[in-house]
């Protein structure tokens, strides 16, 4: 029996909202013009930082949010933003230098404001490849419609589950339909096990009919009901439907454990790869759980003989 299922490791970010997004990405700008300042011998160029700043906090800690005050504060931060970036255009120039983490911030910046600007002048929330992060600019937005978390910031992951063994199928920054993996797990199983499995425990995102064509015609069993509406004449078996959905909860402890107790719950690593290595090591640590049960189930028996 294979089973797989999908979720999301949320990132340690704060929560993106586009007026504090565009007030640190500013104050990124300003702290490159202080650095290229230290370079210069000419006079420091006027940046109104703390006009912008006293703007941001007016916004943040008014009580009411509407959308004339939310595009009226974007609006500025735009402008201050736009000014600080084209000072340090001014600046390189002239001949000054960055280091190379200082340009691959600067890159984030003139993204967020591209970004932004174009959010901003068509009146639209959404834009490919949205940063929500200036510090990890290579965290998306994953849509997940679950309870109280409509949508998460992380890594999007999949995992499969055989015979309590936890394995790491996929794993990635940017959104993805988790249906078009399951043709490359099951291949991976075969050339693991040698044979394909009998079964596969999915939820119904995984039902679609590439998919189902796929396991007929290697004779997996493909849990769920059938596309579309249900037959006069069709019957079900509810006893079946009732045990693969009871066995298929095993991925989601296996979630619940790495989450809560594995160091999955919330990703605090900083650099795409660490992220990742986290990640990874959390499902390596699910694996050390289960030879540690096992030990101590085997030490409890031979102590009680």
């Amino acid at each position: 029996t294979l089973i797989v299922d999908a979720t999301c490791a949320p990132s340690d970010i704060r929560f993106p909202q586009d007026v504090s997004l565009l007030n640190e990405a500013r104050e990124n700008a300003e702290q490159i013009i202080d650095t290229l300042q230290e370079q210069s011998v000419e006079e420091k160029p006027r940046t109104y930082r703390n006009k912008a700043h006293k703007d941001s906090l007016k916004y943040m800690r008014s009580r009411k949010h509407n959308v004339k005050k939310t595009r009226e504060a974007i609006r500025k931060q735009l402008q201050y933003l736009r000014r600080d970036l084209s000072i340090v255009d001014s600046m390189l120039q002239s001949g000054l230098k960055l280091s190379q983490k200082q340009q691959l911030r600067l890159e984030t910046l003139r993204k967020i404001y591209e970004q932004q600007k174009y959010m901003y002048d068509n009146r639209t929330h959404s834009v490919p490849d949205r940063i929500v992060s200036v510090s990890q600019p290579f965290v998306r937005p994953i849509v997940r419609g679950k309870a109280g978390k409509p949508v998460e910031f992380g890594a999007k992951l999949d995992i499969s589950v055989v015979d309590g063994w936890t394995r790491l199928e996929c794993c990635s920054f940017d959104a993805y339909n988790e249906a078009g993996n399951l043709r490359a797990m099951v291949e991976r199983f075969c050339a693991r096990e040698g044979h394909y499995p009998s079964r596969i425990l999915a939820d119904k995102i995984y039902r679609n009919r590439e998919n189902l064509s796929y396991c007929k015609e290697r004779g997996i069993r493909l849990s769920g009901p059938a596309l579309g509406r249900p037959r006069k004449d069709e019957i079900q078996d509810k006893a079946q439907n009732y045990l693969d959905e009871c066995e298929r909860v095993e991925v989601e402890r296996r979630f619940s454990l790495a989450k809560r107790k594995c160091g999955m719950g919330l990703v605090t690593a900083k650099l795409q790869e660490t992220a990742a290595h986290v990640i990874a090591m959390s499902v390596l640590v699910l694996n050390l759980r289960k030879i540690q049960c096992a030990l101590l189930r085997m030490l409890a028996y031979l102590l009680e003989i």
